[in-house]
């Protein structure tokens, strides 16, 4: 049984897109990577450029370095193609097996749950964006009050009087 959560955590950030790795997919299909690529290519005109996209050099560098892809030979000599929530729809149509219909279904409702979180997110950041602006000036007046509480609480000590000297003076000096 594949888990919600496990979906999730292989959606990936590339080129403001979130999208799935080749790999990924045909591991949750339980086909080999390669088979799915062949039918993919088979139906190519089915992936235009924003429904499934090829990595390039700098791309795979980041996601190794930030362990999205273990290391360069875990890709089995070529480049990965990612696949976005459409592409993804679209595979639907091209591999037609029982687990793959259950399996899509399972990633579309992980995208629809990220787009979910992430407007919830946005939502939030408008809010405490409004927040601050509107609490902005507060912060210049409570400074203000407390330099004067502050001013209040240790009053500046009266400029001390010349001291009269103490005894006599002397003649001449």
């Amino acid at each position: 049984m594949i888990r919600h959560q496990s979906i999730t955590e292989k959606i990936l950030l590339v080129r403001n897109k979130k999208v799935i790795l080749d790999r990924d997919l045909a591991e949750l299909y339980g086909v080999k990577p390669i088979r799915l690529r062949e039918q993919v290519k088979r139906n190519i005109k089915r992936f235009p450029r924003d429904f499934m996209f090829q990595l390039n050099d700098q791309e795979i560098d980041l996601m190794v370095s930030q362990i999205a892809i273990p290391s360069r030979k875990h890709l089995g000599g070529h480049k990965p193609y990612v696949f976005t929530e459409q592409g993804v729809a679209m595979l639907s149509s091209v591999l037609n097996s029982e687990r793959a219909i259950e399996v899509n279904i399972l990633i579309m409702r992980a995208f629809v749950k990220l787009r979910e979180i992430l407007l919830t997110h946005a939502d939030l950041k408008k809010k405490i964006d409004r927040l601050e602006k509107k609490y902005e000036s507060h912060d210049k007046e409570i400074k203000f009050v407390f330099e004067v509480i502050k001013q209040l609480l240790n009053p500046p000590l009266p400029p001390e009087k010349p001291k009269k000297k103490i005894g006599f003076k002397a003649e001449g000096k």
